[in-house]
């Protein structure tokens, strides 16, 4: 009894935490991945990744904006380019609420423009946000086990909805494709790849950790502040027997696999503009076309020869076919440029002769 005693007044309170954290990592993990995929397309595509710079930059802007909103600061002047973005308070306020302000600024993108998309799934999605647990968890949910299982068990109904909404997204629906888009630019700028005209600040994995390590470091009080705050609405929850604790975490949770979902989407888009420029020549079109034709062509045979699964055959066989017609296009480019090489080769040594 001791131990379950020290388990629900220290540990259990942690563990949502530590899922919370365990997936914004990932979400670092990805953006980092599709700042590499950027610079490898920069040198031709410098107009698309300016593009990407400024959503990052419009975001980051935003959150700056919200936490002054928050906080009753107030704003005096709102200043966005594509290199860099600024947000003037109209009163400059010291201490916890300024520490909020930064936290907006360097946190805020990470979660922000993704409770958008929440909000969107609230209404294209239903069952999804179904916190309660089985009965046979209920005596365990206050232990740190029970609520990591809680926090796990409330990611994967969001997630098995949410992936499943996705796999049968109708791109012919004029909503489904808006919120495509939107899911897609989400992930293109949830964050910066520099700032400033000259790039001297370059927007990495390890920047964005040594500016939130500074939050945290410059102002110790106020992080342990929001912990005992954590702990105490555990306590709370606990009394009450509500879920409550878990919940909201769960809520950080989708909104982490939101933007690793949106991250996902715009590395396929990034890796679409890269398999273009490694074709050569009018070949170029045949991907975008197979793209479009296929999936057009499968929902017109879906609408005579009905099936429950059309929709998600349907992207399916577009995704599987546009890799196809990619490969093909560049193998054969490389194929002729072996022969060509070959053939060089063979001349030169015939010259020797």
């Amino acid at each position: 009894m001791e131990s379950s005693a020290i388990d629900i007044v220290l540990f259990a309170p942690l563990a949502p935490i530590f899922g919370v954290l365990l997936f914004w990592f990932i979400q670092l993990l990805f953006i980092e991945s599709q700042k590499y995929l950027i610079d490898k397309i920069r040198a031709k595509h410098e107009p698309f990744c300016r593009f990407t710079n400024f959503l990052g930059i419009l975001f980051q802007t935003i959150c700056h904006a919200l936490g002054y909103t928050v906080t009753k600061s107030g704003i005096s002047g709102f200043y966005i380019s594509v290199n860099y973005g600024k947000v003037a308070p109209k009163k400059e306020k010291k201490g916890i609420f300024e520490w909020i302000a930064n936290a907006f600024l360097f946190i805020g993108p990470f979660f922000i423009p993704a409770f958008l998309i929440l909000l969107c799934l609230f209404v294209l999605l239903t069952g999804s946000f179904d916190t309660s647990l089985p009965e046979h968890l209920l005596e365990t949910r206050y232990t740190f086990a029970g609520q990591l299982t809680a926090f796990g068990s409330n990611l994967y109904a969001f997630s098995a909805n949410f992936f499943g909404f996705l796999f049968n997204i109708d791109l012919l629906n004029p909503g489904h494709l808006g919120f495509l888009i939107f899911l897609i630019f989400l992930g293109l700028g949830i964050r910066p790849s520099h700032i400033g005209e000259k790039k001297v600040d370059k927007i990495d994995m390890i920047y964005d950790l040594k500016n939130i390590w500074h939050l945290i470091s410059s102002k110790p009080i106020y992080v342990l502040i929001l912990f005992l705050a954590s702990y105490i609405f555990f306590y709370i929850s606990f009394y009450l027997n509500q879920g409550f604790y878990s919940t909201l975490f769960s809520i950080f949770g989708w909104l982490s696999i939101i933007s690793i979902v949106s991250l996902i989407l715009s590395h396929l888009v990034i890796l679409f503009i890269y398999s273009l420029d490694k074709i050569n020549g009018r070949e170029k079109i045949l991907l975008p076309i197979t793209l479009l034709t296929s999936y057009v062509l499968m929902r017109i045979f879906f609408h005579y020869i009905k099936s429950d699964f059309d929709l998600s055959l349907s992207l399916v066989i577009m995704f599987f076919s546009t890799i196809l017609v990619a490969y093909l296009c560049i193998d054969s480019k490389d194929d002729k440029f072996k022969t060509l090489r070959k053939i060089k080769t063979k001349n030169k040594e015939e010259k020797e002769k």
